[in-house]
C-alpha cells in the first residue's frame, strides 16, 4: 500500500486531500501543527469509511520535531506521496509588516517544505517512485497586495519544486506545486463577500477544496508519471 503524509491536513484543503488520497487506495497520515485532536478527527473520518489514516501532530519549522516525528512514521516503511500544505497568512501591507510576519510565513512554507521534504528523500528514492506535491498560491503567480510575505514564500516553493524534479526525474519521482485561487473555507468566507469574488474571478464563484483535492490526487497518481517541475493553478481564470 502506497503511504502518504499531507502536511496542515487537518485543515480545509488538506483535509480534502487526506480523504481524496485515501479514497485513493493510500494510506493517509494526516498532519497538523498543534492540534493533534483535529487531525485525530480526519483521520477517524477516514477510517469510518473504511479507508487507512492515522494522525500526527509537530511543528514543521521545528527540524529536530520534525525529524522525530519522521523516523517513527519510516518505521512502517517508505512515503511515498509527499503533500506539502502547511502554511499561514501574516498579511499587511510591506510599509507595515513586522520581521516576525515575513519570517514566520516563510519559516513554514519554505523552511517547513525542507524539513519535511528532504528526510523523506532516500527511502522514496530506494522505491524508485514517489509524487511530491506543495500547495502554492495564486498569490505567487500574480501578486496580491498585502501578502508580500506569502507571495514570496509560494513563489519560493516554486523554484524549489522546479529544482527538485530536475533532481528526482530519473529516479521515478515527479515534483509539483498547485496554486488555488479564492477557495471555500471558513477563512475565506469572513475574507471574502459573494461580490468580491464575482468581481475577483472570471468564473464568479469560489472553488470548492475537492477540487483542490482532485488536482492533487490526479497529480499523486500513476498516470501523472510523466508531468514534472510544474506549476499548475487552480484559480477559476484568474490568472
Amino acid at each position: 500500500m502506497i503511504r502518504a503524509l499531507v502536511t496542515g491536513g487537518s485543515g480545509t484543503i488538506g483535509a480534502a486531500i487526506c480523504r481524496r488520497l485515501a479514497a485513493g487506495g493510500a494510506r493517509v497520515a494526516v498532519h497538523a501543527n498543534r492540534n493533534l485532536a483535529q487531525a485525530e478527527a480526519v483521520a477517524q473520518g477516514i477510517r469510518a469509511d473504511g479507508l487507512k489514516a492515522e494522525a500526527l501532530a509537530f511543528d514543521v519549522t521545528d527540524a529536530a520535531a520534525a525529524t522525530s516525528a519522521l523516523e517513527k512514521l519510516l518505521a512502517d516503511g517508505p512515503v511515498q506521496i509527499v503533500v506539502n500544505n502547511a502554511g499561514i497568512h501574516a498579511d499587511a501591507p510591506m510599509a507595515g509588516m513586522s520581521e516576525e510576519q515575513w519570517k514566520s510565513v516563510l519559516d513554514v512554507s519554505l523552511h517547513g517544505f525542507f524539513n519535511v521534504t528532504q528526510p523523506l528523500l532516500l527511502p522514496m528514492i530506494g522505491t524508485r517512485w514517489g509524487r511530491i506535491v506543495s500547495l502554492s498560491s495564486v498569490a505567487a503567480v500574480r501578486g496580491n497586495r498585502g501578502q508580500t510575505n506569502y507571495a514570496a514564500a509560494k513563489a519560493g516553493l516554486h523554484g524549489a519544486t522546479r529544482s527538485l524534479a530536475l533532481e528526482l526525474a530519473a529516479r521515478g519521482i515527479t515534483v509539483n506545486a498547485v496554486a488555488p485561487g479564492i477557495i471555500a473555507s471558513p477563512m475565506t468566507k469572513g475574507t471574502f463577500t459573494d461580490s468580491a469574488i464575482s468581481s475577483l474571478v472570471p468564473m464568479k464563484r469560489a472553488g470548492q477544496p475537492e477540487e483542490v483535492a482532485a488536482l492533487v490526487a490526479f497529480l499523486a497518481s500513476e498516470e501523472a508519471g510523466y508531468i514534472s517541475g510544474q506549476v499548475i493553478s487552480i484559480d477559476g481564470a484568474m490568472s
